[in-house]
């Protein structure tokens, strides 16, 4: 695998240094290890570029630095306001100096709250010529949660700006109570007899009604669910979508929808002979192809689509398309641009942006087929809330909790959408980490931290909103992002990046408040280059960290069970690690030193690798969890290590427990080598037990002695 070249390192000088600050672009970090790092010019200047400012000359910095000085005090109000439930917070109002000032705040419900002026000197600072001075009003601790409006007047002059009330904490023990575990499953890879070559959403209801009511499971834990492309070939990343926003109708049970039953008998034995021919593939082993079953899957949708809706279906989904608003427009348009021209970089150029009159006038002119897109979402929104119903209905405390990934394709639908708040030129990635040493690109572009809150984090709260409708927990993947983003400038190396700065406050509460509303539960995946207050920052909101038992030591010492944290969601392994039955044999060491992305010898990581496990196994005896006669050289003792695991796991304060449903068949393929796109069949691998074949949904129902002994850990 080819890798990029480093620029010539050289310091950061003092201004660009400053102006770097001003924008949150680090300058220094330290990495996992402890080291500290220092950046390159080259780096922060492309990342300042990326923000949109001129870095090109020292004229050219004073100016921006200038800029950025001015940016408040030219506005009346700030673009948005964020803040939690429970204490005062000072508002700033910028006026001609001396002029008198006026502020009150407009509730969701329609009422209004004056706002208390205070007293708090700030020094006017000269703008352009004028003097403006700063007014400062009280706004009182006890509003209500919800989007609110402040408004503010002086002489005659008005202005407005959104107001977010958060609340002071979550509250996860009152929806999870003191323990819950559940089953994290990739829906694709876990089919059952009747897919169509892949897991559905009526599949993951199955499951869900399954662990819930027969064996006790308080949630169920799931890959993003978000859209890819509907134009072949499909992406298989989950964590690589076109939108975050909106769900991938590749998920749908065509039988379930209800238009299916009026189809006429000539099509609808079409439609069967597409599935029977997709549904012996659920028998196989072999890689999954989202592009077949994606093809026959649009074939029976668009035979579905010409079925017409009854009256009371037709008005839910018109109220569907209201309550969306211009983002779900926005969405099936990009989709229908794709269907007509193909991928994007074959668009014509009058396409490039979502408000040209081009697009509009595109938008009339293939009405039919942005109204189908818009459909397909509205199915699916059907059956998410459907499968989140049969969980809760199966005695699921949680039920579905579904996960967001950190960024989105750099060519798809929210890259086009939204493209005013996402920066280009750089993508977002991670550092080099003791997993992947090079450092990963993975090639999405961030929100551009100034551009968001100048849209008053609307594009996010629609976002959140969205996934959240249909969902008893969300899992934040990496969850960092809402802190800080590692950015890697355009055709640079992943290791050559640098963080960037986001007001996390306002990330963090717009997220509790919109988890609040939705009654949800919220985990962030805090792991890797995560400093200790970010941690205690979550936890301080209610949000949920991750623990992963293979990272849960401390200078090379394995942490005890009993002493990890509380506030968790805890398990043995996660998706960017083989299954732990695959874990225990090397597969992470052979992946990666067959693609090249070791920076130490093979043998040597096989080294550390079996140490690692010995080290485990004495501690699991040392707690009774594993038999001290036990032979780790033999399959039979590696099956007891992965129980005692898991018992370790269980034994932890962890608030949520989770088992990957692999683990539970023996599975030993990973789903995804981080760092890799082509070089590994990264998401297209179906669950199968330890010998390669092929486990569908009706079999695992059936039981298995390592299933009920997992599960047996947890109950």
């Amino acid at each position: 695998m080819s890798v990029p070249s480093a620029p010539e390192w050289r310091p950061v000088p003092e201004d660009l240094s400053q102006l770097a600050e001003a924008y949150g672009v680090a300058t220094e970090y330290w990495d996992q290890a402890g080291q500290l790092v220092k950046v390159g010019e080259a780096t922060v200047g492309a990342v300042l570029a990326a923000l949109g400012l001129d870095v090109s000359s020292p004229e050219a910095i004073a100016r921006a630095r200038e800029e950025k000085r001015l940016r408040d005090w030219r506005r009346t109000l700030p673009p948005v306001f964020v803040m939690r439930q429970g204490a005062d917070q000072r508002l700033w109002v910028h006026v001609p100096d001396g002029r008198p000032a006026a502020a009150w705040v407009e509730l969701e419900d329609g009422d209004r709250r004056d706002l208390e002026q205070m007293d708090y000197w700030v020094d006017p600072v000269d703008v352009d010529g004028v003097l403006v001075g700063e007014a400062s009003f009280r706004i009182p601790g006890d509003l209500p949660l919800g989007w609110h409006t402040i408004h503010a007047t002086s002489d005659d002059i008005p202005a407005h700006a959104p107001l977010v009330i958060a609340p002071t904490r979550l509250d996860p023990e009152a929806i999870a109570g003191n323990r819950q575990w559940g089953f994290m499953t990739q829906v694709y890879a876990m089919r059952s007899r009747a897919s169509w070559g892949m897991g559905d959403l009526h599949d993951l209801a199955d499951l869900a009604t399954w662990s819930g009511g027969d064996l006790g499971a308080g949630f169920v834990l799931i890959n993003p669910l978000h859209a890819a492309s509907p134009v072949p070939p499909m992406a298989p990343s989950p964590y690589l979508p076109v939108t975050r926003r909106f769900a991938n109708p590749l998920y749908l049970r065509i039988e379930d929808i209800p238009e299916f039953e009026g189809l006429a008998a000539p099509v609808r034995a079409r439609i069967e002979e597409l599935a029977a021919q997709l549904r012996r593939l659920d028998l196989t082993a072999d890689l999954l192809d989202r592009d077949a079953v994606w093809g026959a899957k649009r074939t029976a949708l668009e035979a579905i689509r010409r079925v017409p809706l009854s009256a009371e279906r037709q008005a839910l989904f018109d109220a569907y398309v209201v309550a969306q608003g211009s983002g779900l427009e926005d969405f099936a348009t990009w989709c229908a641009i794709g269907d007509e021209h193909g991928a994007p970089e074959d668009w014509p150029a009058e396409l490039a942006h979502p408000r040209a009159p081009e697009v509009t006038q595109f938008r009339a002119d293939h009405r039919e087929v942005v109204d189908f897109h818009m459909w397909l979402q509205w199915l699916i929104d059907e059956q998410l809330t459907r499968t989140q119903a049969q969980a809760t209905a199966a005695g699921m405390a949680i039920g579905v909790m579904h996960d967001l990934a950190v960024g989105v394709h750099p060519e798809g639908a929210d890259a086009w959408a939204l493209q005013d708040v996402l920066a280009r030129g750089v993508s977002v990635g991670a550092p080099p980490d003791m997993y992947n040493q090079m450092g990963q690109d993975w090639s999405q572009p961030p929100w551009r931290p100034d551009a968001l809150a100048e849209a008053a984090f609307v594009p996010y709260r629609d976002m959140l909103r969205t996934v959240l409708a249909h969902a008893g927990g969300l899992r934040i993947d990496h969850v960092l992002g809402l802190f800080r983003l590692w950015w890697v400038p355009q055709g640079f190396p992943a290791y050559a990046g640098t963080f960037v700065r986001f007001d996390f406050d306002a990330m963090l509460s717009v997220l509790m408040l919109e988890a609040h509303r939705a009654g949800a539960i919220i985990v962030g995946e805090d792991l890797g280059t995560v400093e200790p207050w970010v941690q205690e920052a979550l936890v301080d909101r209610g949000i949920l960290g991750t623990s992963i038992l293979w990272f849960e030591t401390e200078s090379g010492v394995i942490r005890d069970p009993y002493t990890w944290r509380r506030d968790v969601l805890a398990s043995v392994t996660v998706h960017d690690l083989p299954p732990t039955a695959g874990y225990l044999r090397d597969e992470h060491v052979r992946i990666r030193a067959e693609l090249d992305l070791l920076t130490t010898p093979e043998a040597e990581e096989r080294e550390n690798a079996a140490r690692e496990r010995a080290a485990w196994a004495a501690v699991l005896t040392a707690h009774g969890w594993l038999a001290e006669d036990v032979d780790l050289s033999t399959d039979e003792g590696l099956e007891a290590l992965t129980v005692a695991l898991h018992r370790a796991v269980a034994a932890s304060p962890a608030r949520l427990v989770g088992i990957a449903l692999p683990d539970v068949v023996g599975d030993r393929r990973a789903q995804n080598q981080p760092g890799t796109d082509q070089e590994y069949p990264n998401w297209r691998v179906p669950m199968t037990d330890g010998h390669g074949n092929a486990v569908t949904l009706e079999q695992l129902r059936s039981g298995s002695d390592l299933l009920e002994r997992l599960v047996a850990t947890v109950r």
